[in-house]
């Protein structure tokens, strides 16, 4: 019992921590002028070939779905995709490492989701959670010395905490999605979400190409590290102990990313910044572990 809890929770933090790794592979791309939908473009294309082969020839698993499985997993599939470009477009305004700070807000919006639109009770353990939630932001946003987040930024990463906050709600809850293979799940979400790209190039005619072999590199680490990896390491972490422990070692994605930003491309952090993270980071934990207890 002691070692699976262990093997569980070292997949759990390797999973977050690769996920926070997407500024460390995605802004060398983006810094040396390749556009965002380029950037993802490649992300995706890589994962769903890598990813598609691994789940069909290695785990033997089949990827037939039924026709209403393949409405609702388009669906699906672009709600996550718009939130990896909302999140990608903010690292062009804001810092990665708060950006991914930010993002982390996702379960609080989770819980008011539920509680609007499926009349799920809020404790009080989520209001608190809301509130230590808007005031984190709110020392982010004036975190440096003299100097204001910009407000796009800010407004691009909570709409990808949204648009994330929105795609869990309808994978938990939507009867026809919920039975479907995890592994399956992600394929198709990855494949369906490739579209939104492909059709913001203008169907590739405006695909920017990567010309050196360090940022080829970078490409195919993005597409593996924070996607692939990530993903089945926390899917076996969830099996092992469990979704709130493998949610609280979650933890750990902003920050790997903020010790990435920070070491990596020189990314300031001051005391209120700081004091800001670790109140939504708080707020977060707070809000898992509230509804661990309540169910």
């Amino acid at each position: 019992m002691i070692r699976r809890k262990l093997t569980g929770g070292l997949y759990g933090a390797a999973a977050a921590a690769c996920y926070g790794m997407n500024p460390l592979f995605a802004l060398p791309l983006i810094n040396n002028g390749i556009g965002v939908n380029s950037v993802l473009f490649y992300r995706y294309v890589f994962a769903v070939i890598i990813f598609g082969i691994w789940v069909k020839f290695f785990k033997k698993i089949s990827l037939k779905i039924t026709l209403k499985e393949f409405f609702l997993l388009f669906i699906m599939g672009i709600m996550f995709s718009l939130s990896s470009l909302t999140l990608f477009m903010s690292y062009t305004y804001i810092d990665a490492g708060i950006a991914s700070t930010i993002l982390f807000i996702y379960p609080v919006l989770v819980a008011v989701l539920m509680a609007i639109f499926f009349k799920e009770r809020l404790c009080f353990s989520a209001i608190l959670s809301i509130l230590l939630t808007t005031i984190g932001i709110g020392l982010l946003y004036n975190g440096k010395l003299g100097q204001s987040l910009n407000l796009t930024g800010v407004i691009l990463v909570f709409l990808s905490a949204l648009t994330y906050a929105i795609y869990i709600i309808g994978v938990k809850n939507i009867p026809a999605i919920k039975h479907i293979n995890t592994a399956k799940l992600s394929f198709y979400v990855m494949l369906f979400g490739l579209l939104v790209y492909v059709i913001n190039l203008k169907f590739c005619t405006e695909l920017q190409f990567i010309h050196t072999p360090v940022l080829w590199l970078s490409a195919i680490a993005l597409s593996i590290l924070p996607t692939i990896v990530s993903l089945e390491a926390m899917t076996i972490s969830i099996k092992l102990i469990g979704s709130t422990p493998a949610a609280v070692l979650g933890a750990l994605e902003p920050v790997t990313a903020l010790f990435f930003g920070v070491v990596v491309f020189h990314e300031q952090l001051t005391p209120r910044i700081i004091t800001g993270i670790i109140t939504i980071l708080t707020a977060v934990l707070m809000i898992i572990l509230a509804k661990d207890k309540h169910r």
